[in-house]
């Protein structure tokens, strides 16, 4: 990524990870608040089989490996990239 009009793009993308597992982590903590409880809501999208064994399987006789990838997008994650992008361009 390169530097877009003097801010680092790098640093937005962290700002961004930084956010979305910010959010993640309120959403999970508010589930079993009544008033709160709709920060969690959410859909899951994932690469691989329903039991999260993963799409891609490495069998080295000793032991498997299995490669995947699940990502759970909620209100409170949503929210945390919206702040964290607020917050690059405040810099």
């Amino acid at each position: 990524m390169a530097r877009v009009s003097g801010k680092n793009s790098w640093a937005l993308l962290l700002l961004i990870l930084a956010g979305i597992v910010l959010g993640g982590f309120i959403g999970y903590l508010a589930k079993d608040i009544s008033g709160f409880s709709w920060l969690n809501y959410g859909q899951n999208f994932s690469l691989g089989d329903t039991d999260g064994a993963g799409i891609i399987r490495l069998n080295l006789g000793v032991m498997v490996i299995s490669f995947g990838l699940s990502i759970k997008i909620t209100i409170a994650s949503i929210i945390g990239v919206v702040l964290a992008i607020i917050i690059y361009r405040k810099l």
